[in-house]
């Protein structure tokens, strides 16, 4: 299984990115995918998650109504939208996979991780 992202930059505060998390390696149906993101000197922390076979989505409350996540399986690539940008988002942001039908908001719970993309948010 391979996880790539991309998408992440430099943005002015009040601005959007998309995230972007190919997916490859197998079909992920019964997979929850989710996003995390991790600032300088803090633990990894959860974003988002959807469930690729329901399309269910899950959020963090630090995120809920600026943060869209969504997935393609078409395409087989996940998508993290973020609006309203502040420079606290700054962070690497971290796709993953889970074989599980539950909403994991914990990293250990994940078998599957990208490589991570910067995201820094300037004010």
């Amino acid at each position: 299984v391979q996880l790539q992202a991309s998408g992440g930059g430099l943005v002015q505060a009040g601005g959007s990115l998309r995230l972007s998390c190919a997916a490859s390696g197998r079909t992920f149906n019964g997979y929850l995918m989710g996003w995390f993101r991790q600032a300088p000197g803090k633990e990894r922390e959860f974003v988002a998650a959807v469930s690729w076979s329901s399309g269910r989505q899950y959020y963090a409350d630090s995120v809920k109504g600026r943060v869209t996540i969504s997935r393609d399986s078409a395409k087989n690539t996940v998508y993290l939208q973020i609006d309203s940008l502040k420079p606290e988002d700054t962070a690497v942001y971290y796709c993953a996979a889970a074989w599980s039908t539950q909403p994991w908001v914990l990293p250990t719970k994940y078998d599957y991780w990208g490589q991570g993309t910067q995201v820094t948010v300037s004010s």
